[in-house]
């Protein structure tokens, strides 16, 4: 052999360990990247699922299961209420007995309730399947990000952590597109049809690539569950109930004083609890408080315009679903473009000031769309989306990094939790108020005689019972009662604004 040629053999020995290790780097690299996918995929399944249903509500309305007003606000209130509820247990049990095993029992449940919904004869056999359908989501969305956090580099963390929490974000914004694409098929069982077979979709994916991580035996509180849910059913069932019944009848004022008893329980439960899930002394922390008051108040304004939005588009502006569910879209270009720029705000002009700025843009936003009638233009419609939404974007994560921050980076999970909740509970609650103001004031707008003869409290059951040609009438009535709920959320979301800066600048003048 000439001197300096070169073996091809030994070549090809010496080079295989780099190779390899070339290779499994790329494998793994591709792993991580699949993993995830498949969790995103998962919190977008269950987010979405919040945003979709609202859709649905003129459907439902028109439904043979002939649901009443508050019935409709309870169909879109019964998941969000679990789901709310019980995240934080739900990442206790993964914890306990195994983050893969609680995921895989999250999406089957998830399925299950999604497939009693689409099959449901009556109204409520369809609330139970929401509720089964809640249960699941709050099993799911912690488990995935604890699933994430186990089998990922401490290097990936942060980047990984930021695109699962974009997520809840981007689920919305599919729940109303892809609902609207599948609701255009005419029928609102197909909705939760169409989530059985993505859901056992993902759960196959799960099993399969979703490693299995250590178990902890960290308690559960089952009687703390069971007390929170149970509060919060009996706080929205006073404020749902209220405009059907009477403010005075017996079961709302049962609904209110069984939530003040049960919530007082609950604290008392957790508060002797040696190692509680929620612990409420946690909301000494003024900074937390505010914080976790601000999330809900978002929350709140947001997902009360989602409940409104999709029946205005419907019928108010006379769109098909699918363009209604690309109606809300424009509320999410300034989290789209700008979210990313939210940090360097901060640091330059400070968290109160950022904070009462986003309050103040989705404050009037809110307000500005109450403006809004059956002769009002889309594109200023969708103005007002873009001021709602330029809140949005300032708020959110502001509010979370408070959030994060108000806790030491132990109770990071409590955090994420707290997080998770109150964002929930503000969404059932601002469905809860919009729908109850939506409702009263749609009914006092009806003529008289319709209203006299047949007391419709739905545009569905008003159109039913009226003359063709005074369908006109009907949607006046129920345009004027949108714009009074819009205006009634606008303005609490600027009072809780308010109050969210005054409590935060209040616990920076007291350190």
């Amino acid at each position: 052999m000439l001197r300096g040629a070169k073996n091809p053999q030994a070549h090809s020995v010496v080079d295989m360990p780099l190779r390899l290790q070339i290779r499994d780097a790329a494998e793994t690299a591709a792993d991580r990247r699949g993993l995830l996918t498949a969790m995103c995929a998962c919190v977008v399944l269950v987010v979405g699922m919040v945003a979709a249903i609202n859709l649905a509500v003129p459907m439902l309305a028109a439904s043979d299961l002939h649901p009443s007003a508050s019935a409709l606000i309870w169909i879109v209130d019964t998941y969000v209420i679990f789901f709310a509820c019980l995240v934080i247990p739900g990442g206790a049990a993964g914890d306990r007995f195994g983050r893969k095993g609680v995921l895989l029992a999250g999406l089957a449940l998830f399925a299950l309730g999604a497939l009693l919904s689409a099959i449901a004869p009556n109204v409520p056999f369809l609330l139970a399947g929401r509720a089964i359908t809640g249960i699941g989501a709050a099993a799911v969305l912690p488990n995935t990000l604890a699933v994430l956090l186990h089998a990922i580099p401490a290097e990936r963390k942060g980047v990984t952590i930021a695109t699962w929490a974009s997520m809840t974000g981007i689920g919305g914004v599919v729940g109303n597109v892809g609902g609207g694409a599948v609701l255009a098929g005419g029928s609102w069982r197909w909705l939760f049809a169409a989530a059985v077979p993505l859901s056992l979709a993902l759960a196959a994916l799960v099993a399969r690539i979703a490693p299995v991580s250590p178990r902890h035996e960290r308690p559960l509180s089952p009687l703390g569950a069971v007390l929170l849910v149970g509060a919060s059913v009996a706080l929205l069932l006073g404020i749902v109930e209220g405009p059907e019944a009477g403010w005075t009848s017996p079961i709302v004022l049962a609904g209110f004083a069984g939530s003040v008893v049960l919530f007082a329980l609950w604290m008392f439960v957790e508060l002797k609890a040696e190692h509680p899930l929620l612990d409420p002394r946690l909301f000494r922390v003024p900074a937390l408080r505010s914080a976790c008051l601000g999330m809900t108040a978002i929350f709140f304004g947001m997902f009360a315009l989602f409940y409104v939005n999709a029946s205005f588009l419907q019928y108010g502006k006379g769109f098909g679903v699918l363009p209604t569910g690309l109606g809300i879209i424009p509320l999410t270009v300034p989290v789209v473009l700008g979210a990313r720029h939210v940090g360097k705000l901060v640091q330059r002009f400070g968290v109160d000031v950022v904070v009462a700025i986003a309050f103040l843009f989705c404050g009037c936003g809110l307000i500005g769309l109450s403006t809004s009638d059956s002769s009002t233009p889309y594109p200023v419609y969708a103005a007002w989306l873009v001021v709602t939404g330029i809140g949005v974007t300032l708020a959110l994560p502001t509010l979370s990094a408070a959030i994060s921050g108000s806790l030491p980076p132990a109770q990071a999970g409590v955090g994420a939790g707290l997080q998770a909740t109150t964002r929930e509970f503000g969404s059932a609650l601002g469905v809860a108020v919009i729908g109850t103001v939506l409702t009263g004031r749609f009914v006092a707008a009806l003529p008289e005689d319709i209203r006299e003869a047949h007391d419709p409290h739905t545009v569905a059951q008003a159109l039913s019972v009226a003359a063709p040609s005074r369908s006109p009438e009907v949607i006046s009535a129920f345009v004027t009662g949108a714009s009074t709920a819009l205006r009634v959320i606008g303005v609490s979301v600027l009072v809780l604004g308010a109050l969210v800066v005054l409590q935060s600048r209040l616990s920076r003048n007291t350190k």
